[in-house]
């Protein structure tokens, strides 16, 4: 190995290792704030005196109330905003560095719109639900609208990109009007529809973690393992396909996985815009482009913003709660119109 090449490594891992410790700061932090008063160091004794090799060795001095709030109610929704924002970020990763697209997101093939029927058609059509039927429900039709696009933008056994993006809004537009439909006819239910609609972690428990953990685990590291493969496709189809790279397959694997893992996210936290969008292209100022150090990053990263984002939803105008993807799209709106005018101004 080159003495550059070390260095680098070196660095990246400083990097990582430095997002791993703000990230378990985000974790203690954003566990204490909320209605009820609990101090940094009792959450802090509460969370490692649940760690495996420091079980029974921790005194408890907390009373039952204050384990109840942090590992029950806080617990399960920061690790859940954890995983939702790093699988919108690594998916954001995937769909700009495939498509070569500074602007592509998780959302681009129709996910959001397949999801959002699905979640409306389980509020207005079934009267009796339990917890799993919305994020079930959600991640079925997110998945089935990922094969209908795939299956309207195969050609030949080849997925052009173009094609892909057209098959993905037409399909968009499709959903989007049944689901408009369906909240015309959805009477008392509309504001369940639409707050689910807008994008939260309010109904976030141990389950909803165990129920994506999975899926977003085996979808990004799929997507990792093919990291260096996607260095070579942002040279273009043909120098990859001339350096031995499967291109087709690897789009076919890439967006099978993006999506999964996109699809995973929304089920359980509704439609929360512009992560993927904004979370990657700051990480590739920090680190540059390889995605051998940029998926980890956007996903420790997307982990990062999308806790704090909750957590300014949550307590900004408690005890009101505004819907995450309100906060989210606060921020990242802006970002998209700079985005914009930085792709007008290349064009000249």
């Amino acid at each position: 190995m080159s003495k550059s090449y070390l260095e680098k490594v070196l660095q990246w891992r400083l990097i990582v290792a430095c997002l791993v410790a703000i990230l378990g700061l985000t974790i203690v932090l954003a566990t204490t704030l909320g209605p009820a008063q609990i101090s940094s160091l009792v959450v802090l004794k509460i969370l490692v005196s649940r760690l495996p090799l420091v079980n029974g060795l921790v005194t408890p001095s907390w009373s039952i109330a204050e384990d109840t709030i942090v590992f029950q109610i806080r617990l399960p929704r920061v690790l859940l905003g954890i995983l939702v924002g790093a699988s919108l970020s690594v998916a954001g990763a995937t769909m700009q560095g495939l498509f070569k697209n500074p602007m592509a997101d998780p959302y681009i093939i129709g996910i959001s719109s397949g999801a959002a029927l699905g979640a409306t058609l389980a509020m207005v059509g079934l009267a009796h639900m339990s917890m799993y039927t919305i994020p079930l429900m959600a991640f079925i039709f997110a998945v089935g609208a990922i094969f209908l696009v795939y299956n309207i933008a195969n050609v030949g056994g080849k997925l052009p990109v173009g094609t892909l993006l057209l098959a993905g809004i037409a399909v968009s537009l499709f959903l989007s009007a049944i689901t408009s439909f369906m909240m015309y006819i959805s009477g008392e239910r509309l504001h369940g529809i639409v707050f689910w609609l807008m994008g939260g972690l309010w109904a976030s428990s141990w389950d909803h973690v165990w129920m994506v953990l999975p899926w977003i685990c085996v979808g990004t590291s799929v997507i990792y393992i093919f990291a260096r493969d996607l260095n070579v496709m942002l040279l273009g189809e043909e120098p990859a396909q001339h350096l031995g790279i499967e291109v087709e397959t690897l789009k076919k694997v890439m967006m099978v996985s993006a999506s999964l893992i996109t699809a995973a996210a929304v089920a359980v936290s509704g439609i929360i815009g512009f992560v993927g969008l904004i979370i990657p292209h700051i990480v590739r100022i920090l680190v540059g482009p390889d995605h051998r150090i940029l998926l980890p990053g956007s996903a420790l990263v997307g982990g990062i913003f999308l806790v704090w984002a909750d957590t300014l939803a949550r307590t900004i105008i408690a005890p009101t709660e505004i819907p995450v993807g309100i906060i989210t799209a606060l921020f990242g709106a802006p970002f998209f119109i700079y985005l914009l005018r930085s792709r007008k101004r290349s064009m000249f």
